[in-house]
């Protein structure tokens, strides 16, 4: 910080999946089942290398880089409780930027637009009470798995018959748990999923018409059905301005033939929760390198990244913070 100015947030989001780790690399996971499969150690990585790059041009820059390690992006969301542990605050801040790994582009390479980034991240669990049994004798039983099998397939027309079909959204049934023998009808079932949309809107209606048609299936099959809806990460959307900036200051430092657009995804974020706050702007750092065969998608066990990319994330995550810093005052 030198002088007044405005605050910039820098975010690098610290956590690890359980996930058993193929690569043969001298970096790879040292814990048994659990490895970064999501970049979140390049993340962390390349912030460092940005605190030590603004550190030693301090003197010349106006205004506050405020850096953000946050923990558990997969759950259940480490940037709210740093919200409400004051991040935001003290000095306030005007704006926030971070990246994320993408295997989709080469090392060298960004991708952003302005719009929608990431979908909110809400997931549910139904459960259906029925009347257990003997698997002979249906008859005496309310079967819940009958029910529920109803309830999964019905819950793929909430997108396909009652959302705008313009409208982004996702209903999947992930889990689906019953019974302990093939000769026993149990007396409950559960089902677990998650729901993916943009709009507030269809947030609202998709959440809603969950419980309705499950309780209405199960009442019709003479079985009784509980709904639980979890709200989880908004939906993100990249702020205009902020993304004109990274656009701007990426192509002068990877060239314009370097810069590309980046489309929307369904997966959540909880860099969302800064956006609901503050402009923000979330750009895909490129770190693939086929050659090499690091290709595999986040969340793959042998997920990798060219670590070339780390020098490319610390340049333009400052250049990005010295030319806000600079248009902002």
């Amino acid at each position: 910080e030198k002088g007044p100015g405005k605050t910039l947030l820098l975010r690098a989001d610290m956590d690890a999946l359980p996930i058993e780790e193929q690569n043969d690399t001298p970096y790879r996971s040292t814990r048994p089942g659990v490895m970064h499969a999501c970049g979140h150690d390049m993340h962390t990585t390349v912030l460092l290398g940005v605190a030590e790059v603004l550190s030693g041009l301090r003197e010349h820059f106006a205004g506050t880089v405020k850096l953000m390690f946050q923990p558990a992006e997969e759950g259940p969301g480490g940037a709210l409780a740093m919200i409400h542990d004051g991040v935001l605050e003290d000095p306030p801040v005007d704006a926030a930027v971070a990246l994320h790994v993408d295997v989709g582009r080469r090392a060298g390479q960004i991708a952003v637009s302005a719009g929608p980034v990431t979908a909110s991240a809400d997931t549910f669990k139904v459960t259906v009470w029925g009347v257990g049994g003997h698997a002979a004798r249906p008859q005496g039983a309310v079967d819940p798995i009958v029910v529920a099998a109803h309830i999964v397939v019905a819950l793929q027309t909430l997108v396909s018959r009652e959302v705008d079909p313009l409208e982004a959204a996702v209903v999947t049934v992930g889990r689906l748990q019953a019974g302990t023998a093939t000769n026993i009808i149990p007396d409950h079932a559960t089902l677990e999923g998650t729901v993916r949309t943009y709009s507030p809107e269809v947030r609202d209606h998709i959440e809603r018409r969950i419980a309705e048609l499950a309780s209405g299936i199960a009442q019709g099959m003479r079985a009784r059905a509980e709904t639980v809806y979890l709200r989880g990460y908004p939906a993100m959307r990249n702020d205009p301005a902020l993304t004109a900036l990274v656009q701007e200051v990426g192509r002068e430092l990877l060239g314009p033939e370097n810069v590309f657009e980046r489309e929307p995804l369904m997966a959540g974020e909880d860099f969302a929760f800064i956006s609901q706050h503050v402009p923000t702007c979330m750009f895909s750092l490129g770190v693939a390198d086929p050659e090499r065969g690091i290709v595999y998608p986040p969340h793959h066990p042998k997920f990798d990244a060219d670590e070339d990319a780390l020098a490319v994330g610390v340049r333009l995550m400052a250049a990005v913070a010295l030319r806000y810093l600079e248009t902002a005052r």
